[in-house]
């Protein structure tokens, strides 16, 4: 793989992994429509998810004091607020505490569904999803829709110190859904979070972190492949580019669309993903990408 592959595939999945475009549609598209047909698809999918450990280098960085902040009120430690507002800890409530407290367990909790469909449909992911151009532009559209549905109907008022248990098993299962590229895992567990009430910033503080656990899980396991196997010669070099690259812009993502989202809505994604999808349709129909 030629390094600037590399870097483009890395930009695009640390800009889509965290803007909820989806990363696996966004890095399948780009590679169908530039024909970088170079890889099979078991060592596309060994690269994507090396992308995807940069991603989540770059979640650990940005939320690491949020990260040592909530396993230490988990296990009893000094309780301090991980709302959008404030950090301090001495106008919380008796009910914050106790949600604030909770908020690693509800994190473990969203992370279940997740596990249990990439054990069990970890073949279809690889295989018959990816291979479905159709399926990911109408993957594209529905969760636009869905997501300003999501706007319309939700109250924007719960804070991530107000996540309970029902909101996390939601945004769990939601996760589930993002084994299809063109979901978003970004995209679905935000828009379940807004059908909660939570505000649009609690929504994506909870889903970056949701990301952390099954973000890890699935790069450990391909790791461990890696090591039986080894990389395909010559990807030494693209891999190393890749995960900096991806983790750099990944930082960068969730930087921007934090202070984004406090002042405006998610209706430049739906428009985005709408047109997306549409134009992936007609692209793949002229050019039978199917």
């Amino acid at each position: 793989m030629p390094i600037h592959q590399a870097v483009v595939l890395a930009i695009v999945q640390g800009l889509a992994e965290f803007i909820p475009v989806s990363s696996s549609g966004h890095l399948i598209i780009v590679r169908r429509l530039l024909g970088w047909n170079e890889l099979s698809p078991a060592h596309e999918l060994t690269f994507d998810v090396a992308l995807h450990f940069g991603t989540l280098l770059s979640v650990l960085i940005y939320f690491r004091r949020t990260w040592v902040q909530i396993v230490g009120a988990a296990f009893g430690g000094k309780v301090v607020r991980f709302s959008e507002s404030s950090s301090a800890d001495t106008n919380l409530t008796l009910d914050e505490r106790k949600e604030e407290r909770r908020l690693l367990w509800y994190l473990a909790i969203a992370t279940i569904p997740g596990a249990i469909a990439g054990k069990f449909l970890e073949h279809s992911a690889e295989d018959y999803f990816r291979e479905h151009i159709f399926l990911i532009a109408g993957a594209l559209i529905v969760v636009a829709l869905l997501m300003g549905l999501g706007e319309k109907v939700g109250s924007h008022k719960k804070p991530l110190s107000f996540v309970t248990f029902g909101d996390s098993l939601t945004i769990g299962v939601a996760q589930a859904f993002a084994l299809i590229p063109g979901v978003s895992r970004s995209g679905s567990t935000i828009t379940a979070g807004l059908f909660r009430n939570l505000t649009r910033e609690a929504a994506v503080r909870f889903s970056f972190l949701l990301s952390t656990p099954i973000i890890a899980g699935a790069a450990l396991l391909k790791a461990h492949e890696l090591h039986k196997e080894g990389l395909p010669p010559g990807m030494h070099a693209p891999f190393l580019v890749g995960i900096t690259v991806s983790a750099l812009v990944g930082y960068a993502a969730i930087a921007w669309l934090i202070r984004y989202l406090q002042s405006n809505s998610l209706k430049l994604f739906i428009i985005y993903r709408i047109v997306a999808g549409v134009v992936v349709i007609a692209l793949a129909l002229a050019m039978h990408l199917q």
